[in-house]
C-alpha cells in the first residue's frame, strides 16, 4: 500500500472514531492480518482444546468431541456474524457497551450500557485466568512427562505460583509499543497454523494399533462419564468449543489501533471463526481416532491430550511437542491480556470503572495503557486464587468466560432491534439475513448461557458445585448495588459512553468534519454522548 494510500486510510479510521465521538489516542499499527491474529491467537486451537477435553469425553466421548464441535461451530459463527455487524457500523475500543447504549432506548441505555460493561469486564478478566491457568496445568504436565515415571505430581500452591508467573511474564510483554504488539501477531498465527496441521497428520501416523479406534467407536460410540441423559450430556459437551472458539471480540478492543477498522474488525471475526471452526474439527477428529477406547483413564488424568500424545509419540516425542502446545497456549494468553486490558481502557474512559481516574491513563512512553494492564492482571491473579477452593471451582472460571461474554454480546445485538434507534451498517453487511440471523445468536447464546450453570453431575454437594453462578453472579450484584448506591451511586452521574473530542467542530488529521456528520447529541447533564442513528458510511468507505 502507498504512502498515500495509508494516509488516506488512516484518515478514514480518525474521522470514523471521531464520529463516535472520540479522540485517536492509540497508533494504528495492526494491520487487517494482525487484527485477524489477535482474535485467531486467542482462540488458540490446540492447547485450547487440550484446556477444555475434560468437558467433551465424559460427556459423549468421540462423538461429542467431533459432532459436538461441528454444531457449536456453527452457531458460534451465527453469533460472529451478528457482532461483526455491529463492528463494522462503530470500530471503537468499547465495542459492545457502546453498542448497547447507542442502540438501546433512551430510557435502558445507561443500565444495560453499565450491565454489558460489567459482564464484558469479568468475561475478559475470566477468559485470561482461564487461559493462564491452563497454561500453568500444561506446564506441569510437561513436569510430569519429564519427571522419572511420570511420578510429580504439582501441589495447588505450585500450580498457582506458576499460574502468577505466566501473567506477571504476560503484563510485561503486554505494555509494549503497540507496533511490536502488533507484529508480535503474526508470529502467533504462523505458530497455531503449523501446530495444527503438525497433530492432524502426525497423530494418525504414529498412533499405535492397539489405540487406533474404529468409526463407530470414534464417530458413533457415545460414552456418557457425568450421569446426565445423554442428550443433555451432549449439549454440555458445547462448552469445549464455545469456550475454544470465544472471546473474537478482542479485535473489537483493538479497534482503534487497527487499520481500515470498519472492514478489517468485521472480516477478523468472522475469518477466526470459521478457521478454526474448521481446523478444530480436524484435530478433534483426529483425537478421536487415536486416543484409545479407555476413556475413563483418560478422563482422570491430569491433562488428557497429554496422554493422547505419550501412548502415540512416546515420552521424548510428546514432550517436545508438548513444548508448542505451552508456547502456543503462552502466546494465547499474552493476546487476551491485551484485548482485556483495552477494553478496561475504553470502559475507564468513560469514567464507569473503579479508579477510573487512575486507569484512564496512556504511558508517554510505549503509548499504551499500561495502568489498564497491570489492573486486569491483578484481577486475574485474584480469581485463580478459586484454585484453592477445589478444582470444580477453578474450572468455572471457564464457564464464567462464556457466560459473561454471552451476556455481553447478546444484549447489544438484542438492542440492535428492540431498541429506538435507525441503526445504519458498515461495510460488513448481512442484508435481509440479519434479523434471523440475531434472533438465532441470541437464543443459542440465551439457551447455553443457562446450560453452563448446572453442576458437572446430578448428585453434587459444596466441593463439587458449579460456582459460575457465584462468581459471575456476585459481581454483577455488586456492580448493580454500585450502580444504585445512594448519592454516589452510577445512577446519578453515568451517562454512558463521553466523547471526548476538544471542539465540535472536529479537526481530524486535517479531515473536517461537519456538526451533523460528528453525530453527537448532549445528553441530560451536557456532557456529549455518541450514537449510532446518524452515524456517517462515507468515512469508513472511503478505506
Amino acid at each position: 500500500m502507498s504512502k498515500a494510500r495509508k494516509q488516506n486510510v488512516q484518515h478514514a479510521d480518525e474521522a470514523l472514531l471521531a464520529s463516535l465521538g472520540y479522540k485517536q489516542e492509540f497508533k494504528r499499527a495492526f494491520t487487517p492480518l494482525e487484527v485477524f491474529g489477535i482474535a485467531f491467537s486467542i482462540i488458540g486451537l490446540l492447547p485450547s482444546i487440550a484446556s477444555v477435553l475434560f468437558y467433551a469425553i465424559p460427556n459423549g466421548g468421540g462423538p461429542a468431541m467431533v459432532w459436538g464441535w461441528a454444531v457449536a461451530s456453527i452457531f458460534i459463527l451465527i453469533v460472529g456474524l451478528a457482532m461483526a455487524e455491529l463492528a463494522s457500523a462503530a470500530p471503537t475500543s468499547g465495542g459492545l457497551y457502546f453498542w448497547t447504549f447507542s442502540l438501546s432506548s433512551p430510557r435502558w441505555r445507561n443500565l444495560l450500557c453499565w450491565i454489558v460493561g460489567y459482564a464484558n469486564t469479568i468475561g475478559a478478566v475470566s477468559a485470561v485466568a482461564s487461559i493462564d491457568w491452563g497454561c500453568a496445568v500444561q506446564i506441569m504436565a510437561a513436569a510430569n512427562i519429564g519427571s522419572p515415571n511420570g511420578n510429580f505430581e504439582a501441589t495447588r500452591a505450585q500450580l498457582y505460583g506458576t499460574y502468577a508467573a505466566v501473567i506477571l511474564t504476560h503484563t510485561l510483554v503486554c505494555c509494549l509499543g503497540t507496533t511490536v504488539l502488533a507484529r508480535l501477531q503474526t508470529v502467533y498465527v504462523g505458530l497455531n497454523v503449523l501446530l495444527c496441521l503438525a497433530v492432524i497428520i502426525a497423530l494418525p501416523a504414529a498412533t499405535p494399533k492397539e489405540f487406533m479406534n474404529t468409526a463407530s467407536f470414534a464417530l458413533g460410540d457415545f460414552t456418557n462419564l457425568n450421569g446426565w441423559p445423554n442428550g443433555y450430556a451432549f449439549i454440555m459437551s458445547f462448552l469445549a468449543p464455545l469456550w475454544t472458539i470465544c472471546s473474537f471480540d478482542s479485535s473489537v478492543h483493538i479497534s482503534e489501533e487497527a487499520a481500515n477498522a470498519a472492514t478489517a474488525v468485521p472480516w477478523a471475526i468472522v475469518g477466526a471463526i470459521s478457521i478454526a471452526g474448521i481446523l478444530g474439527w480436524a484435530i478433534n477428529m483426529s483425537l478421536a481416532f487415536c486416543m484409545g477406547t479407555d476413556l475413563e483413564t483418560l478422563y482422570a488424568s491430569a491433562q488428557p491430550m497429554a496422554a493422547i500424545f505419550n501412548n502415540s509419540f512416546g515420552h521424548k516425542g510428546t514432550l517436545a511437542l508438548w513444548a508448542f502446545v505451552v508456547l502456543v497456549q503462552y502466546m494465547m494468553g499474552s493476546s487476551m491480556l491485551l484485548a482485556a486490558s483495552r477494553q478496561s481502557y475504553a470502559f475507564s474512559r468513560d469514567s464507569a470503572l473503579p479508579f477510573s481516574f487512575w486507569l484512564y491513563r496512556m504511558n508517554s512512553y510505549t503509548g499504551t495503557p499500561v495502568n489498564t494492564v497491570v489492573f486486569v492482571a491483578g484481577l486475574a491473579l485474584l480469581l485463580g486464587l478459586l484454585a484453592f477452593a477445589g478444582t470444580v471451582a477453578i474450572d468455572a472460571v471457564f464457564a464464567i468466560s462464556v457466560t459473561a461474554l454471552y451476556i455481553a454480546y447478546a444484549i447489544p445485538i438484542s438492542a440492535r432491534w428492540l431498541g429506538d434507534n435507525q441503526f445504519k451498517p458498515g461495510p460488513f453487511n448481512l442484508g435481509f439475513m440479519s434479523l434471523p440471523v440475531s434472533i438465532t445468536a441470541v437464543l443459542f447464546m440465551f439457551f447455553l448461557g443457562i446450560v453452563f450453570l448446572f453442576p458437572t453431575t446430578q448428585q453434587t454437594d459444596v466441593s463439587d458445585m458449579n460456582y459460575t453462578v457465584v462468581v459471575l453472579g456476585g459481581v454483577l450484584i455488586l456492580s448493580l448495588v454500585w450502580y444504585y448506591f445512594p448519592k454516589y451511586g452510577g445512577v446519578h452521574w453515568f451517562t454512558g459512553p463521553v466523547a471526548n473530542i476538544d471542539k465540535m467542530g472536529m479537526e481530524v488529521k486535517g479531515l473536517e468534519l461537519p456538526l451533523e456528520e460528528a453525530q453527537v447529541k448532549k445528553d441530560g447533564n451536557g456532557s456529549a454522548s455518541p450514537t449510532l442513528e446518524k452515524m456517517s458510511k462515507a468515512s469508513a468507505e472511503e478505506a
